[in-house]
């Protein structure tokens, strides 16, 4: 029976278990907080994002996860320079055209911060005179940095970017850095 870690991934952590970059000092990965043995990450969190990141000892699992064939949704808070516009939400619901073509139409609702937010290291920049904004933006798609380049195309650029949820799993209460078992169909 396939096993499920949830994990917290830290700002600054490569969502994965070794550094491969090879210059200067190594930076923090997987490893230095999941010591559980044959565990692999069910798709990939930027190093300058946070939050909720699958991990299980089931490569069938970990595809039908990370292929965007399956259409798993993966919710987003994303914290904005700029007040929203009803036009900029709009567009980022019917799908944006990127570089490498146009997007799935996303699920987006401006939101207050988060309840469950906790400070990052370092702090997001904050300017007196730009105001900011928090959205939830759900995709079913993942391709990179797609959601920084989404916002960033209706004029919305992301200051900080933290995955609530994948498919059924959902961060909660877990603390960044901090992981749990749980349920391999996301209950």
């Amino acid at each position: 029976m396939a096993r499920v870690i949830l994990f917290n991934k830290p700002f600054g952590v490569l969502s994965q278990f070794t550094d491969n970059c090879g210059k200067g000092s190594p930076r923090p990965t997987l490893s230095q907080f999941i010591e559980e043995p044959g565990f692999y990450p069910a798709g990939r969190l930027d190093r300058d994002s946070e939050g909720l990141m699958v991990l299980t000892d089931d490569g069938k699992l970990q595809a039908r996860i990370a292929n965007p064939k399956h259409k798993m949704p993966k919710m987003y808070w994303v914290q904005v320079e700029g007040s929203p516009t009803p036009d900029q939400i709009d567009a980022l619901r019917h799908g944006v055209s990127l570089k490498d073509g146009p997007t799935r139409p996303a699920q987006v609702a401006l939101i207050d911060t988060p309840a469950a937010l906790w400070p990052r290291d370092p702090p997001v920049r904050f300017r007196k005179t730009v105001p900011e904004a928090w959205l939830q933006l759900t995709i079913r798609e993942g391709r990179n940095r797609q959601v920084r380049r989404m916002t960033a195309h209706v004029g919305l650029p992301c200051l900080r970017l933290i995955r609530a949820g994948i498919g059924a799993w959902a961060l909660n209460d877990l603390r960044p850095g901090a992981w749990r078992f749980a349920a391999a169909t996301g209950r």
